[in-house]
């Protein structure tokens, strides 16, 4: 039988993570930030290129699947990130590319960052479904806590890093840091995946049974109640989450009249309440035994229902004209942000072994496909809200207060289906003993 993974173990795939951080916070920003102000591209291209990356991420349940029916999941992980790699460096080689030729370039960007989506898609989710298989119960909350605040401090290190190496920027100076960030990203992976997971015997493989085609694997996961409402609950609550994204620091400085340099702390303030929102929920979590699963609902409930109440508060302060309330409002808001989706993150990989076995990479890609889906839609959606409610107000003030109070309504509802995903789940585990019981008798 295989082992449980220790917290070695859970380090050892925080570092995958991390070097999946890496790579993806230089396509995200540094090359952003680089097609529109150094290349003057308009901002909805590198706009276009995120979304892309994610959109292809939707084939998120099929890699899941892949996983699941291989049944060795660092091939995916390794292979997954050995694409993601590859496509970030052709994603610098492409940005540099445009300040000669931008057709050229372009085309090259659209590929490159098609390989982003697939490789983080197919890394990301087996590496998630590694966890939820090998991690033992106890553990899981502030196991996720731990790899996700790692990707965190990928996000962190490269962008210092890599933004203190490209000055004084060049081209060239470009591939060279983004290709050095790809290398150490795999090796970092490779090691870190060195006897993580031991190798099936040909009798193990022989007694594992045969996994049904994928639509038929999709369709019995969908069947699923709990599965199907924590699909849509990951959905409309990570579109709320992600919503704000790209309004918040232009509504410090439209309606409060921050600078971009203030505004910018701002976006931080926020960060560090998400982390300390998942840090509180890991150890809220690790404090309780038997009841962490009711723990991790609460937080999930909790999390949306004070992230809705925040952001109508950011509202109030706006049409109060109370600047002095805005920091200590974000940062209680991201505060929130960072409980829900940390007990979210907890939860599906506690939820990914529920139901049929061997199908964990599959639901967590669906819920993965959902997560995708929400992020590549939300900050877009959320831009395009308050253009429309400008235009039909004529005032910033009122528009971004009627956009932050929509997504209030989504958190809402969020908490709602959040609220359905615990009984489900209190219903499940009241089951098993019995369903155990009699195979056991049989």
């Amino acid at each position: 039988m295989t082992q449980p993974l220790g917290w070695l173990g859970i380090l050892r795939i925080g570092l995958v993570q991390t070097a999946l951080g890496a790579v993806v916070v230089l396509t995200t920003s540094t090359l952003n930030r680089l097609m529109v102000v150094e290349i003057g591209l308009a901002a909805t291209v590198p706009g276009a290129l995120v979304a892309l990356h994610y959109a292809v991420q939707m084939l998120r349940p099929r890699w899941g699947y892949g996983s699941d029916a291989g049944g060795r999941r660092s091939v995916w992980i390794f292979g997954g990130m050995a694409v993601l790699a590859t496509g970030g460096f052709l994603a610098a080689v492409a940005t540099a590319w445009m300040a000669t030729d931008v057709t050229a370039g372009l085309c090259l960007a659209v590929a490159a960052f098609l390989l982003i989506g697939i490789g983080v898609g197919a890394s990301g989710t087996s590496l998630l479904a590694l966890l939820a298989q090998r991690v033992p119960e106890h553990r899981r909350a502030p196991a996720a806590t731990v790899v996700w605040m790692m990707m965190i401090v990928g996000f962190i290190v490269t962008a210092g890093v890599a933004g203190s190496l490209l000055d004084p920027y060049t081209p060239q100076r470009l591939v060279a840091v983004s290709g050095g960030v790809s290398v150490i990203a795999m090796i970092v992976t490779g090691l870190a995946l060195i006897g993580l997971e031991p190798r099936a015997d040909a009798r193990e493989s022989a007694e594992r049974p045969a996994k049904p085609p994928f639509r038929e694997a999709m369709a019995e996961v969908w069947a699923e109640p709990q599965a199907r409402r924590f699909t849509i609950f990951v959905f409309v609550s990570m579109l709320a989450y992600n919503g704000q994204d790209l309004i918040l620091e232009p509504f410090a400085g439209l309606v409060f009249g921050l600078t971009p340099g203030e505004t910018t702390k701002l976006s931080g303030v926020q960060h560090g309440g998400v982390l300390a929102g998942m840090i509180l929920m890991a150890a809220a979590a690790r404090a309780f035994g038997r009841s962490k699963n009711r723990v991790l609902s609460g937080w999930m409930i909790g999390g949306c229902i004070a992230s809705a109440v925040l952001l109508v508060g950011l509202s109030v302060a706006a049409f109060a004209g109370t600047a002095a309330l805005l920091r200590p409002l974000v940062f209680l808001l991201g505060t929130a942000n960072g409980a829900f989706a940390g007990a979210a993150i907890a939860s599906m990989m506690a939820l990914a072994g529920d139901g049929r076995g061997g199908r964990e990479g599959t639901r967590m890609g669906m819920w993965g496909a959902a997560q995708a889906i929400a992020f590549g839609s939300g900050g877009f959606l959320g831009t395009v809200a308050v253009d429309l409610c400008r235009l039909l107000t004529a005032d910033a003030l009122t528009a971004y207060a009627a956009v932050f109070c929509g997504e209030a309504a989504l958190f809402i509802f969020s908490a709602v289906l959040a609220v359905r995903v615990g009984r489900d789940g209190a219903a499940a585990r009241s089951r098993a003993p019995a369903r155990a019981a009699s195979q056991a008798s049989a």
